[in-house]
């Protein structure tokens, strides 16, 4: 199973070598205690053609090691890596671009199908460079390569987690990366998924790659599947070298592996000091750039390949397509995706138009009674509260949500953040759009405000800016914060905003810290839009079934409630700015959090 990898619709890989020397990573695990070495000076070569594991027991630096040469960690490491190819070193962006990284969870998104994810990353990666029927051919031949087949039409969401680890791999396939980075990949998998999955990079290696991978410890079948291991423990390199050959290595220092014990778990036992302390004659020997452990099968693969890539005179090129591009898949995805989501889309949908009529219901006739025009105020601060709320909550778990698949396919070069952001950004809008017109349409109608269509698209556009601007900050809040906090501060922030919107509390009677303070609140620039939509532009004198109607003539209202002087267009601007303000801020806070995760 998993032997067919060459892709034939696709450019042979080319072959890339990693060498790095005198690797150093300090980090400090408290707040103020001292730092700790993770990695201490270690060296090493990961070969094309070799499937080589990174092992070592908990706290070794496996993974470290793994994000330093994968570029996930920028800082706090020193020393060199070199990416050599068939035709001299690479640069760091070349490198970046022909490398990708498969993180131990899978991320995929469960309401799409294996073949509409897999039409989504060749759209991204490869765009024009093939026909139609060409794309098809490479999804076709790498779902049968992985076995993937006849799960063709089956959502994510379904899939086991066998599947879904080699559809990972899928995705990042499709474009015939030269290096590949796997962490964990047999997490959660059962003994013959695991070696079904190992046999499969195996392959993927002799086709030419570099695939370099951390686990933990694998059984004596799966081990014996590695070309290489590179054996870490106490941030030092114990062993690099073939797998058949960790045997003799130990023994060499009289470290003797019984007959029938997997030899993985043996070297983790024996780096453990279980048997005593060897790590420093360990380390001493892998330091001393003794070649005869390792296997010589990367030169013999490197020729191999170079002959079949010589041989294969018609190869595609391969043009990434340009950013506009990818916005149009990405914005296209972003829609698939709301119109599947039922609890984001539908469920809400139906929730407002119940809110709005219910709320309707409540504030009968308070639109052009004259005894209940305070009552009427409340019901734009409701209005304003709800429209936020529902808007802010979810826009706060976004990111969190997506923020492991938004990493992994931006480093791994599918898009930029801001193409992502932007089809993002425009996908959300028609939405926000729709659920505050089939709130506002039966709550202000019901409610009997003024039949004028001016004054109601007035109100109308007041609750979609109220929408958006909360959505926005509700993302921003999702990008500095983990969902538990932000949904809490979100909350205490709507709070806060509601006391100071000049209704609960009039300005008039705030202490004059708060009143300037106010000014910060958005929601007090939707309170005073919400009032002069309705009371505002020289509205006549409201009816009054009783004898006497305190606030019957509007502008009364609006001077006790000190509104007299603001100005329904200038609220507007305000919130307009308000919103460009908070999606500026959150693209700044997400863009910062993913480059230092």
């Amino acid at each position: 199973m998993y032997q067919r990898v060459v892709l034939l619709s696709l450019p042979k890989a080319q072959s890339i070598d990693i060498e790095f020397s005198n690797i150093t990573y300090e980090a400090r695990p408290g707040f103020r205690g001292p730092m700790k070495k993770i990695l201490k000076g270690v060296s090493g070569s990961f070969k094309s053609g070799e499937l080589t594991a990174i092992m070592g027991p908990s706290g070794a630096g496996k993974s470290t090691l793994l994000n330093i040469l994968t570029g996930f960690e920028k800082s706090k490491w020193k020393g060199q890596i070199n990416y050599i190819g068939t035709e001299g070193q690479h640069t760091w962006n070349e490198y970046r671009k022909q490398s990708c990284y498969i993180q131990q969870d899978d991320k995929l998104r469960p309401l799409f199908t294996v073949y509409e994810t897999m039409w989504t990353a060749i759209e991204l990666k490869i765009g024009r460079s093939l026909s139609r029927k060409g794309k098809e051919m490479v999804i076709d031949e790498v779902l049968e390569n992985l076995d993937l087949s006849k799960t063709k039409e089956t959502r994510c969401g379904q899939l086991s987690g066998g599947q879904k680890k080699r559809l990972s791999i899928a995705l990042e396939l499709v474009d015939n990366p030269p290096v590949m980075f796997l962490d964990e990949p047999t997490t959660g998998l059962d003994a013959l998924s695991s070696h079904q999955c190992i046999r499969l990079l195996q392959s993927l290696a002799k086709a030419g790659r570099t695939i370099v991978c951390t686990i933990h410890q694998p059984s004596a079948v799966v081990y014996e599947l590695f070309d290489n291991v590179y054996l870490l423990a106490e941030g030092k390199c114990m062993y690099e070298g073939a797998t058949k050959n960790t045997i003799a290595y130990f023994a060499s220092i009289g470290l003797n592996c019984p007959r029938y014990h997997n030899p993985a778990d043996y070297m983790i036992e024996a780096v453990s000091k279980e048997y005593g302390d060897y790590n420093d004659q360990l380390a001493k020997l892998a330091s001393s750039n003794d070649r005869s452990w390792r296997s010589d099968t990367s030169q013999t693969l490197k020729k191999e390949t170079t002959m079949q890539i010589n041989e294969n005179k018609a190869t595609v090129l391969i043009q990434p397509p340009s950013e506009t591009e990818k916005f149009f898949v990405l914005l296209h995805r972003c829609v698939v995706q709301l119109s599947r989501d039922w609890t984001t889309t539908h469920l809400k949908m139906v929730l407002h138009l119940l809110v709005g009529i219910l709320l309707g219901v409540l504030y009968t006739d308070s639109g052009d009674n004259g005894s209940k025009t305070i009552m009427n105020v409340g019901f734009f601060l409701v209005t304003t509260v709800y429209l936020c709320y529902t808007s802010m909550m979810p826009a706060v778990l976004k990111f969190p949500s997506e923020f492991s698949t938004l990493k992994k396919e931006r480093f791994n070069n599918w898009y930029q953040l801001r193409t992502y952001y932007a089809a993002s950004l425009i996908c959300s809008l028609p939405i926000q759009v729709a659920f505050a017109f089939i709130y506002t349409s039966p709550s202000y109608f019901l409610s009997r405000q003024p039949l004028d269509m001016n004054r109601f698209l007035m109100f109308l556009t007041v609750s979609i800016l109220m929408t958006m601007i909360s959505d926005s900050f509700g993302l921003l809040i999702g990008s500095l914060t983990n969902p538990i906090n932000g949904t809490f501060i979100g909350a205490i922030i709507i709070c806060t905003m509601l006391t100071l919107a000049g209704f609960l509390a009039h300005y008039s009677h705030m202490p004059i810290v708060l009143y300037y303070v106010s000014y910060l609140s958005y929601f007090k620039y939707g309170m005073h839009a919400f009032v002069h939509s309705v009371y505002g532009f020289g509205r006549e004198k409201l009816l009054c079934p009783k004898n006497y109607c305190h606030y019957r003539v509007p502008e009364l209202m609006m001077t006790d409630l000190t509104l007299a002087d603001g100005k329904y267009w200038i609220d507007i601007v305000v919130l307009i700015s308000n919103y460009v303000l908070f999606r500026f801020a959150a693209y700044c806070t997400l863009k910062r959090k993913l480059s230092s995760a």
